[in-house]
């Protein structure tokens, strides 16, 4: 359960509602004095917090022109009020749910009577605002064809550089209940507008075209630029107010949606109801739609090792199986060999099992792994070998059935592999002394799989390699994900990160075992790489850099350039390799070629590191 605010004075009863996702349907919020549902308009209803002074209540009769129909996933009519109260804080527009397709058509004059609610998108655990909406309607159009209420303007001028207030102590840090300031805050601006009519111009795109037609610009041009047109997102302070995800109204079936990469232009804008979902927070739902200004972006190639470097990789594929289509084992194989210009060592992740998702008990990945090298031959590269350990059945998260693992691909050419008994899903490596050297007891083998940090979680894979005579550790790592972390539009302000605590200890578990490494030998190169799903500036990056340990690679690049995945229109870093301080003069390079655009074999950007060991 979320905190409820104690101004709102919500019964039990609307917080069990809440629990469902429903806020208020036979209860009431007290929380403004003298509220009457009696002769209630659109700003009346919507009130100056995100929570109606109206929930749970009847409304009879309340005027507006239907600004937008959905007749798909969440069926229903946006109406505007044309009589507005001159509130900045109230909206003069709302969503009017009715389940089936409704009947209604744009530029309709209708009066609505029904019951207020506020709906949670995701659910009450997902920590989202409430859409604030019209349930159970009865409708009554009194004529049809009218123009449709001016639309808001959203720009750079009009949203205010500060994300949201910090929430209230008191009510478990939730914002619902303080009065909204769209002046000063972006979430209390966008708030303000939900429902009504509103425009963006001409905007950069700064999230490509997704699988489920939704795209994000920007209306603040300059804000966190990168240098290739996206909006990065550099601290927990720094969440971009100028993005806003696009959709549109009308279904893809009788309205394609533009296919967008980001630094694209949508020339012309787009117009439409001001949503809010579970997937983006507040959405413009286009009724109107522009077009695309394709500015060529191109996927990016880094250049290859030079003589006595070595070039380390890490890439996650996507949760690659045999039963994906040939075309994504050729695209992926062609990056490997391309883009990445064939490293010596890569570190996979998402390498699922020889049968993929179907959930069986298999667990060897032999199979793929032999149908991604023999692309990777196909495509003009090395012969690779691989190391691997296959998991515990269903014991590392991941798509169910799909037993996901990290793998090292390595070009015997160029480097060899020390086998050191190879350990098992279950058997811990440790380190030991090998006449100078320090040495793995299991190469290749896990790092404390039995450790609570690691529970339903992928193992870190740790392996010895040697290269010109000198010995190089590399630990590919896969941490537990976002899963369950609130978004940036989250009632709580700030959001609540839940799953950083795991990865925290995931990084202090790595952390140590290259600390017992250098114990041994104090210059030994050691790189850490993989999925860390957590930024250069987290608490997880932190607790894996603790005490001078490790470094993160990705910092050494200019601010602009450190990201590997974009979602909700922030180019973000999760993908990263960190070196020891063993490790000498490096070249690290974040190697753009999936996340900024609409095709993508993968949703992640490949990493890799050149040094001289």
């Amino acid at each position: 359960m979320p905190h409820i605010p104690r101004s709102a004075a919500v019964s039990a009863v609307v917080a069990t509602a809440l629990a469902a996702g429903l806020l208020a349907t036979t209860a009431t919020a007290s929380g403004v004095s003298g509220a009457s549902a009696e002769g209630a308009r659109v700003h009346d209803i919507q009130g100056t917090t995100r929570l109606s002074p109206l929930m749970g209540q009847q409304v009879s009769d309340v005027p507006g022109i239907v600004t937008g129909v959905r007749g798909y996933g969440s069926k229903g009519f946006w109406i505007q009020d044309t009589r507005a109260d001159g509130d900045r804080a109230t909206s003069e527009g709302i969503f009017v749910y009715t389940s089936s397709a409704p009947t209604v058509k744009t530029g309709d004059a209708v009066k609505v009577s029904g019951t207020v609610t506020e709906y949670v998108p995701g659910g009450a655990s997902s920590g989202n605002q409430s859409l604030t909406q019209i349930t159970k309607p009865t409708v009554t159009v009194e004529s049809s064809g009218n123009a449709l209420p001016a639309p808001v303007t959203v720009d750079a001028k009009s949203v205010p550089s500060a994300y949201a207030p910090k929430g209230d102590p008191a009510a478990g840090n939730s914002v619902n209940a303080l009065p909204l300031k769209p002046r000063s805050y972006a979430l209390d601006h966008y708030e303000s507008l939900e429902g009504m009519n509103v425009r963006v111009g001409s905007s950069r795109v700064v999230g490509a075209t997704d699988p489920y037609s939704e795209l994000w610009v920007t209306v603040k041009p300059h804000e966190s630029a990168t240098g290739r047109g996206g909006a990065r997102y550099g601290s927990y302070g720094s969440q971009n107010t100028g993005r806003l995800q696009i959709q549109q109204l009308a279904p893809v079936s009788e309205q394609p949606f533009p296919k967008a990469d980001v630094g694209d232009v949508l020339t012309g804008g787009a117009e439409g109801p001001l949503d809010f979902n579970q997937f983006g927070g507040y959405t413009l739902t286009a009724r109107t739609l522009g077009k695309i200004a394709d500015k060529g972006l191109e996927r990016e190639k880094t250049r290859p090792q030079r003589k006595g470097e070595l070039a380390v990789a890490t890439y996650n594929v996507e949760n690659l199986d045999p039963g994906d289509p040939q075309a994504k084992f050729d695209a992926l194989a062609s990056a490997v060999v391309t883009n990445l210009a064939a490293p010596d060592i890569v570190a996979l992740e998402e390498i699922q099992d020889n049968n993929g998702a179907k959930n069986d008990g298999t667990v060897a990945a032999d199979q793929t792994l032999k149908k991604f090298t023999d692309a990777i031959v196909a495509a003009g590269g090395p012969r690779y070998d691989w190391r691997t350990v296959d998991p515990q059945n269903n014991k590392d998260g991941g798509e169910p059935g799909g037993n996901i693992r990290q793998v090292f691909l390595f070009n015997p050419e160029r480097v060899s592999f020390t086998d050191r008994g190879a350990g098992d899903a279950t058997t811990a490596t440790g380190v030991v002394r090998a006449g100078k050297d320090a040495a793995l007891t299991h190469s290749p083998g896990r790092i404390a799989p039995a450790d609570a940090a690691w529970t339903n979680s992928r193992k870190p894979l740790a392996g010895e390699f040697s290269f010109r005579g000198r010995t190089v550790f590399v630990i590919a790592n896969h941490f537990a994900s976002k899963g369950g972390d609130e978004s940036l539009t989250s009632h709580h302000q700030p959001p609540v990160r839940s799953s950083e605590t795991q990865r925290v200890r995931q990084g202090e578990a790595v952390n140590s075992f290259v600390r017992e490494i250098r114990a041994v030998r104090k210059d030994a190169d050691v790189l850490v790489v993989g999925d860390i799903n957590d930024f250069e500036f987290s608490a997880t990056t932190k607790a894996l850099e603790a005490g001078g340990a490790l470094r993160a690679g990705i910092k050494t690049l200019p601010r602009s350039e450190r990201y590997s995945y974009v979602f909700q229109g922030n180019s973000q870093v999760l993908d990263q390799i960190l070196v020891s301080p063993g490790v000498g003069p490096f070249r690290y390079d974040s190697v753009h070629v999936n996340a900024e655009f609409a095709e993508q074999n993968s949703d992640h950007d490949p990493q890799v590191v050149r040094f001289k060991p």
